[in-house]
Parts: structure tokens; C-alpha cells; sequence
């Protein structure tokens, strides 16, 4: 089975960032994020599809995941939205790239959707799934419809003590789960989920976790670090830039939307698309749909 490898690491902000590269140096760049509780290996297929198309190919390991580690240990050990736009952008600004196409799901989508919404110049074109994922942690409390209300389960078991024992202690035993229920049509096997699984036996995995899935609602604080990107992040910025989102009809996690449920967040050049039988994991579940994306947006931005 393909690894990503060779890693390289990098010092960008708080971190020293473990990512992959692959592709021409010269050719567009592309950064490809992952999101919970997954690894750069959603990428897997995509990478080479964008690096044979003569890309600048880079996926890189989130906070708390994989080969990425805090360069101090005093930082406090964030997961919120805006410590991962952050990471982010000083991850362009460390590979010296003033501008790319930023494509992502789940915390790594809400990441690229940070950047896009708040620093557009940095964003060549937007590949988001689910749409607008910018958190509106002013309304999180606001229940949503009970059929959406159980697919978010494991966020309310975080919230406790117990839930973060239950992360600590069987890491596998969750994601795994998770996998299964996000993503009910892809028929991934044990290998494949434990090339991604060991990246969560980094040691702030959990803690990383956890602070995530209490921060989005109100429940905790964010790094104060971060106090001024999240009261932008508040005013619910629109995004400008050239966007392709996508929603999984399989999701196990967010129903799909109709284009218009989010058409006042985007006020750039935005292509809403559906696709069927596609759960939470789209990179990895249907790579060349994900790719074309990402290849759609490059031409369009390089006639």
C-alpha cells in the first residue's frame, strides 16, 4: 500500500509541520488538508493525479496529527478554527508562496475556508467540502433537527470527561467507528484505515480533540493567540474567491444542502455540486472527482 513519503518537516508559527510533496517546484501550488480523524493519506490518489498534471503538490499533517509537533511545550494545544487557518497561512508564508489553491475537508476544508474568507489574496481558488465551513460559534447552542442532531453524537461525548477518557483509551476503537458511520459506501479495509490511524497516537491528539470539539461550542476558550482571528471569524466573513464545493450524499456527518443554503457566505465565482454515492471522506472515496476540482480551478485561474 502507498505511503506519503518522504516527509519533510518545516518551522511555521507554533509548529514544525510534517507534510508531503510531490509535483514540479515550479508548477501551480496546491495544498491539500485533511480533516478529523484522518491523515494526509486521504490524499493519497489525489496527489499524483495533481503532480502528473504538472502541480506543486503539498499535504500536510494538521496540528496533533502525524509528524507535525508544537515547538513549545507551553503552547496551549488548540484545535479551534482559527489556530488552524493560522497554521495555515504561516505554512504558505514558511514555503514562501504568496498564493495557491487551498483544498480541504472537515478541519482541514474549515481551514482553507479561513484563509480564503480572511487573507483572499493568499487563495488562488477554493475547493470546500460542505460548503461554508467557517464555525458560528455564537449559534452553536441552537439545536438543529433531531435527524441532524444524532449524527453528531460523538461532538457531545467529547464534551465530557468520559468522552475524553474514551478518545485516550481507544483511539482506534472511535475512529474507526467514525469512519464507518461517516462514510457508509466505502468499503475501506484494515490497512488502509491503519496507515491513517497512527497518525493519532500523536501525543496532543487528544488533547487537541477535545478542545476542538468544546471551543465550536462556546464551552471552552480559545488560545488568546488566536482572540483577534476568531472575532473576524465571528462577523461570519464571505468568501470571495473562485469556490467549487462539494456535499457527499452519503455523508454521515452534515446532510446535504442545496447550493442556495449557503449562497450568501460566497460572493466570488462558486460552483455547488452533489455527488452521489460519496460519504465524508470524498478525497480518499472518489480522488479523480476531487482532483478534476482542484485542476478546474488551477485552469481557470491560469488561462
Amino acid at each position: 500500500m502507498t505511503r506519503m513519503e518522504p516527509l519533510r518537516t518545516i518551522r511555521a508559527g507554533v509548529l514544525e509541520i510534517a507534510y508531503f510533496e510531490t509535483g514540479p517546484a515550479d508548477g501551480p501550488p496546491v495544498l491539500l488538508m485533511h480533516g478529523f480523524p484522518y491523515d494526509i493519506h486521504s490524499y493519497a490518489e489525489v496527489a499524483p493525479m495533481l503532480a502528473a498534471a504538472g502541480c506543486r503538490v503539498i499535504v500536510p499533517y494538521l496540528r496533533g496529527y502525524g509528524a507535525t509537533r508544537f515547538l513549545d511545550a507551553a503552547t496551549p494545544r488548540s484545535g479551534e478554527q482559527a489556530a488552524l487557518g493560522a497554521d495555515l497561512l504561516a505554512l504558505l508564508d514558511a514555503l514562501a508562496i504568496p498564493r495557491a489553491v487551498l483544498a480541504g475537508y472537515d478541519w482541514g476544508g474549515r481551514a482553507a475556508c479561513v484563509v480564503a474568507a480572511l487573507w483572499p489574496g493568499r487563495c488562488a481558488g477554493l475547493v470546500s467540502f460542505n460548503s461554508y465551513n467557517i464555525q458560528d460559534i455564537a449559534k452553536a447552542m441552537r439545536p438543529e433537527p433531531a435527524e441532524n442532531e444524532h449524527r453528531l453524537w460523538y461532538q457531545y461525548y467529547f464534551h465530557s470527561e468520559r468522552g475524553r477518557a474514551g478518545l485516550a483509551s481507544d483511539r482506534r476503537g472511535i475512529t474507526r467507528l467514525l469512519w464507518r458511520l461517516w462514510s457508509p459506501t466505502w468499503a475501506f479495509d484494515e490497512a488502509t484505515f491503519e496507515r491513517s490511524a497512527a497518525a493519532f497516537d500523536h501525543p496532543d491528539f487528544v488533547e487537541v480533540v477535545i478542545q476542538s470539539y468544546r471551543h465550536r461550542f462556546g464551552l471552552v476558550p480559545g488560545d488568546p493567540a488566536y482572540a483577534d482571528i476568531e472575532a473576524r471569524l465571528a462577523a461570519q466573513p464571505p468568501i470571495g474567491v473562485p469556490t467549487i464545493s462539494f456535499d457527499g450524499a452519503d455523508d454521515g456527518v452534515r446532510p446535504v444542502s442545496d447550493a442556495s443554503a449557503h449562497a450568501h457566505r460566497f460572493t466570488g465565482r462558486r460552483s455547488h455540486r452533489v455527488v452521489p454515492g460519496v460519504g465524508h471522506n470524498m478525497p480518499q472515496e472518489v480522488p479523480r472527482v476531487f482532483a478534476d476540482a482542484v485542476l478546474e480551478l488551477i485552469l481557470a485561474s491560469n488561462p
